[in-house]
């Protein structure tokens, strides 16, 4: 059988061992130290000097973390884009407050500006103004930042940027993981860099920070006892792992590019195949293509493929399953225009590893060339 392909495995940049190395020497194994504070120099050096970064566990606790420091509590409502993993929900569940699901426009795949209009006005009309909106830039395709705040500038209703597939895109040559009043990472080990586990929150108020660090590290307070006056969460990174992402943040550029030729090749040799589309970015729009991803014609020819891929050993997945079709979802309010469904019905994600090799490509393309030859 030939070797498998995966769709996004990690890949090690060989600069990470030092950090590590460094962090056993000094016996800083503890979720602190200086991989740590290097990890987040790192990337707020990267997202720009406006930033206050703090690295954690995963991309999921700091939209945990997020959504408490924006005040979201038992009972509340939150607004989330339904085209997107589960990680980007659960959370909102985790306080005991209601997701509210908002579906997505053609352009980007992302949240409805209009259709999160509709939602909020409804939901203030039925008493239940949300506290938070969730708006993910999927794929690596940044939504539609401007039109999105301006609505939650409207309505005075803070923006959780998930950002979490988007390290390297941009929106309006500002890079993603920028534009919330909180921004989420994820360096989970199939993201555009890894440290196998783990994330960042993002934030322009520095005491916004400080207060997630507080947080992280199970909110102990000032004193020479264990007192503890807040609810506190064991969410910080450890200095090991953060050193892998030292390490790994010095190709994130290299990275881009190299999931962005996989997305031109792609496009470039299956884009004469009449039941293929791509998601091209509009103006303004610069995408780190964390998958490349395509659109058939139809739900039978989607699985159709996934089904040839899957037997010359290939791994390629529908595009996410939208939140309100979820089971444990399924009672939530939800704003619909059909796009999501119509995009999980006819997606896939093809296999887009920056360390994928030009055989590998190859084997893919030859693969989807025949299923559509036969």
């Amino acid at each position: 059988m030939n070797t498998k392909i995966w769709l996004s495995s990690p890949h090690m940049s060989g600069k990470e061992q030092q950090y590590i190395d460094d962090a056993f020497k000094s016996n800083w194994i503890a979720p602190l130290g200086p991989n740590v504070t290097g990890f987040e120099s790192d990337i707020k050096s990267y997202l720009g000097e406006g930033s206050n970064v703090a690295v954690l566990s995963s991309g999921t606790a700091a939209i945990h973390l997020g959504l408490v420091l924006l005040g979201v509590a038992k009972g509340d409502e939150v607004i989330c884009q339904s085209k997107t993993f589960s990680a980007s929900a659960n959370p909102i569940a985790y306080l005991g407050a209601t997701p509210v699901f908002v579906d997505s426009e053609s352009d980007t795949w992302n949240i409805c500006p209009e259709q999160l209009e509709i939602a909020i006005k409804d939901r203030i009309a039925k008493g239940k103004k949300p506290k938070a909106i969730i708006a993910v830039h999927l794929y690596g395709m940044p939504y539609k930042v401007s039109e999105i705040n301006r609505v939650a500038e409207a309505y005075n209703i803070p923006v959780l940027e998930d950002s979490a597939e988007a390290l390297g895109s941009t929106y309006r040559n500002e890079k993603c993981g920028t534009f919330g009043t909180i921004s989420i990472l994820s360096f989970n080990g199939n993201k555009i860099i890894t440290t196998s586990g783990g994330g960042a929150l993002v934030t322009k108020d520095k005491s916004i920070k400080d207060k997630a660090v507080f947080l992280a590290t199970q909110a102990r307070d000032n004193a020479v006892e264990y007192l503890h006056s807040h609810i506190g969460y064991n969410y910080r990174m450890s200095n090991v792992i953060a050193g892998i992402g030292r390490g790994q943040m010095q190709v994130i550029d290299n990275r881009v590019e190299l999931r962005r030729q996989n997305y031109n090749f792609y496009e470039s040799h299956l884009k004469n195949i009449n039941e293929i589309t791509f998601l091209s970015e509009p103006k303004g729009h610069f995408s780190n293509r964390w998958l490349s991803c395509i659109l058939t014609n139809s739900e039978k020819t989607r699985e159709g493929l996934r089904i040839a891929l899957e037997k010359e050993n290939i791994e390629s997945r529908p595009l996410w399953k939208p939140m309100h079709q979820q089971p444990v979802f399924l009672e939530c309010p939800k704003y619909l225009n059909g796009v999501s469904d119509d995009l999980f019905k006819k997606g896939l994600c093809l296999p887009s590893g920056s360390n994928l090799t030009d055989n590998e490509k190859n084997r893919v393309l030859s693969t989807i060339q025949a299923y559509f030859d036969n």
